[in-house]
């Protein structure tokens, strides 16, 4: 009986000790938040026509360094302000699709391009702000 009772202990503690290393992610206490900039420009790219913080933008994040996917989206509000609530530690990548107007040498063939930003919670209950992200429109 005290073989099984020393199992049990040894197999919680275990179980308690593994189940605090939290990847990036949902689940945790932080922020990450930023603001949306547009600049409109002319057909042909070559001047900006008005500037304003974008509403209802997607913005997207991908948790961890390495990702390729996108795990989550919001919509910017009516003053361009995003957040992503509930993170735990790690290192984040936040985008948001911009147009292109390079198509001529087939670099942006879809019109649209990626602004790509890093981030990292090292801290829980914190707030990181990533700034303004600019995007032509």
């Amino acid at each position: 009986m005290k073989k099984i009772l020393l199992f049990l202990s040894i197999i919680s503690i275990f179980s308690l000790f593994s189940s605090c290393n939290k990847s990036a992610g949902q689940g945790g206490t932080s922020i990450i938040k930023g603001k949306v900039y547009v600049q409109n420009y002319n057909s042909s790219g070559t001047a900006i026509t008005s500037e304003y913080f974008g509403q209802d933008f997607d913005v997207y994040i991908i948790y961890g360094a390495d990702g390729t996917y996108f795990n989550d989206k919001i919509a910017t509000s009516y003053d361009g302000s995003f957040e992503f609530p509930y993170l735990a530690k790690g290192k984040y990548q936040i985008f948001v699709y911009s147009k292109c107007f390079n198509t001529v040498d087939y670099s942006c063939p879809s019109g649209q391009e990626t602004v790509l930003v890093s981030a990292e919670i090292t801290e829980n209950k914190s707030t990181v702000d990533v700034g303004t992200i600019k995007i032509k429109d």
